[in-house]
């Protein structure tokens, strides 16, 4: 049994091994010409506007030169704290650090002290101090510092005194006498680049002092002195007023009047943070990441000037320029920063030399756009592909039909001949051995010849058996197997049935009951044909029961039907072996040793003659427990309607 299956196992796999190695091989070849044709497309096609791109980076090389050049004009045309302010505002940068040609910071710029030059006018303000703060007397002190700031030569000491009288006449509760001494007596053009000893502009502090003491911010006034406060702290010509104060008065501003624009707060912001940070010397002119996040810079040429831009100003600056260029209406071209994955768009080079790492990026608006371009090739290899690998599939289910029937027929040949030379050769052996012993007797015994004569007949039934079985077999494969049918009592069958199994029902050791209801309707059927069924049923009962034997045939009517049930107490069959026990030549045991007889036809001429006669057979086993084999036929209810039937489904002899 071992090495029928291996020899059914080995071509099957054989074949499966010829098929699908050339079948994944294909899929392979499919795939690998799918996605060359895919990257044949998509290089074509980025060959097409690469071209288009680097004249866009041509483009943007050249607006750079001119960013820097115009950058470069401007520290030649102006003082450094204009410098940063028309650098800001021409909106090419978002700050810059202007240098000296020594390459020192002059803006953003610190406030320079002034001296103390009270000029005889000291002891007055000592006395007017000691009415401010420790008098407590701050009216008298107002007047002592108005009478020292009219009396001042020092434009800076005189405004520092009328700054004092302000503060004093504020504090006294006098608000509007001392917003009037800063708007008229400061607001005059002499004091506009008064600074105290710190370097701070007098006016401008002054002013954002007059605007914290105007309770009412919706009034023409603090309007007035909002507008002159913001146009102070613009006026980048002033030398006096120093970044750091600029930023202050900003914020500050900012924090009482929000709707008042300052278009450099950010850019003074952001200077200020970069020079606090470590300030590496300016050696390049290219675009370089700074120790501020998310911000770049670069110099011009002569070292004067440091431009300050972040990513975002920097991508919609260039986003603008490169929304010029002629591109196809289905792309779209982008400025990435370092770092971005550039692999994601359709084509991408470098942005330029003066913009390391930075790359243009052209990408398709419609990413399917270019999946339609293909869709056409690529489907002609994929359905060739396909087709292909369904006509491989087809060839070999049908070649593996045919390999596996040919090889189940050549262990059925195998097997038929082996069993055919055992079922032949062992009751022709036992009857030469039988027939031998009688010869060499000298005196013939009538009692010892009985018993060898009856033996020889037991062994000649037996053969009959078998060569009765593998004829009929014969006959119904070739489907020359002819049936006379007609209506037979049930009770003849039964007879038939029994004789036919001779003395082995009545022999020691074996107990038979028939148990047969009365008034069984006739059946039609070919009585013959039918003894042979129940016949064999009897035969295979007899053969797989133990020494000792007890076997049941059973008959009764049934739902228009009569059951033929013939119980032992056999070895039994397990629930997998019953379902392959009716294929021809097939046996639980299949080795030539096997305790009982028989070729294997037994069961599957029963099934057939069953199926003839539009009947049904069923098995009950248990391994060790017996079997019930039960044969269902109809019953006669309209003879001549079943004959009529039966007719057309098999070769009808005629009745005799």
């Amino acid at each position: 049994m071992r090495s029928g299956q291996e020899s059914a196992t080995w071509p099957t796999a054989l074949l499966l091994l010829a098929v699908l190695v050339p079948a994944v091989c294909l899929l392979w070849f499919m795939g690998a010409a799918m996605r060359n044709e895919r990257l044949a497309a998509r290089q074509k096609l980025a060959d097409a506007y690469r071209s288009q791109v680097a004249s866009s980076q041509k483009r943007l090389e050249q607006c750079w030169q001119d960013k820097i050049a115009e950058l470069e004009v401007i520290v030649n045309t102006a003082s450094a704290p204009a410098v940063f302010a028309k650098c800001v505002l021409s909106g090419a940068v978002d700050s810059v650090i202007v240098f000296d040609d020594q390459g020192q910071v002059i803006y953003p710029n610190h406030a320079t002290g002034s001296t103390n030059d009270f000029g005889g006018l000291q002891s007055k303000w000592a006395e007017a101090n000691q009415h401010e703060y420790f008098r407590t007397n701050l009216l008298a002190a107002a007047k002592l510092y108005d009478a020292i700031g009219r009396e001042a030569t020092n434009v800076h000491l005189a405004a520092r005194a009328f700054q004092a009288e302000a503060r004093c006449l504020a504090r006294a509760g006098k608000k509007e006498n001392a917003i009037k001494v800063i708007s008229e007596t400061l607001g005059q053009n002499r004091f506009s680049r008064a600074a105290d000893a710190q370097g701070r502009l007098i006016v401008a502090n002054a002013e954002l002092m007059a605007l914290e003491l105007t309770g009412d911010r919706t009034s023409t006034n603090f309007g007035m002195l909002a507008q002159r406060l913001r146009e102070r702290i613009a006026d980048y010509g002033n030398p006096a007023l120093a970044a750091p104060q600029r930023r202050f008065l900003m914020k500050e501003l900012r924090r009482l009047s929000q709707d008042a624009p300052l278009p450099t707060l950010a850019a003074e912001e952001l200077a200020a943070e970069f020079c606090d940070r470590h300030l590496a010397p300016v050696t390049d002119t290219g675009l370089q990441r700074t120790s501020v996040a998310d911000v770049w810079q670069f110099a011009t040429p002569d070292r004067r000037v440091l431009g300050l831009i972040r990513s975002d100003k920097l991508i919609a600056s260039f986003r603008h320029i490169l929304a010029t260029e002629t591109l196809p209406a289905d792309t779209e071209l982008a400025l990435l920063p370092p770092g971005m994955d550039g692999d994601r768009h359709f084509v991408s080079i470098l942005a330029g030399g003066r913009m390391p790492g930075w790359r243009l990026g052209l990408s398709l608006k419609n990413p399917q756009a270019f999946d339609i371009t293909t869709k056409h090739r690529t489907a002609i290899y994929f359905w060739t592909g396909i087709f292909v690998v369904a006509v491989v599939a087809v060839l070999s289910f049908v070649g593996l039909r045919v390999v596996r029937r040919q090889v189940v027929l050549a262990r059925l040949k195998n097997d038929l001949a082996a069993t055919v030379s055992h079922e032949l050769k062992t009751p022709l052996a036992s009857m030469r051995v039988l027939v031998d012993t009688l010869l060499d007797s000298e005196k013939f015994d009538q009692q010892t010849v009985r018993e060898y004569l009856q033996l020889i007949r037991h062994e000649n039934e037996r053969l009959t058996r078998v060569i009765q079985n593998f004829l009929s077999f014969s006959r119904m494969e070739a489907k020359k197997q002819a049936f006379a049918f007609s209506a037979v009592p049930v009770r003849q069958i039964v007879d038939a049935a029994v004789a036919s199994m001779g003395h082995r029902l009545d022999a020691p050791g074996c107990r038979f009951e028939a148990q047969v209801e009365p008034n069984l309707p006739p059946v039609m059927a070919d009585g013959d044909a039918l003894v042979t069924a129940v016949t064999n049923l009897l035969d295979n009962a007899w053969k797989y029961s133990e020494d000792i034997k007890h076997i049941i045939l059973s008959v009764r009517a049934e739902n228009g039907g009569v059951l033929f049930s013939v119980k032992d107490n056999g070895i039994g069959i397990a629930p997998r072996e019953a379902r392959r026990i009716f294929q021809p030549f097939y046996q639980v045991d299949q080795s030539l040793t096997r305790k009982a007889d028989g070729c294997g036809l037994g069961l599957s001429i029963i099934q057939f003659i069953v199926a003839v006669h539009r009947g049904k057979v069923a098995v009950q086993s248990e391994p060790g427990r017996g079997s019930i084999f039960t044969i269902v036929v109809p019953a006669v209810v309209g003879a001549e309607a079943a004959r009529e039937e039966l007719k057309h489904r098999v070769p009808v002899a005629p009745s005799a």
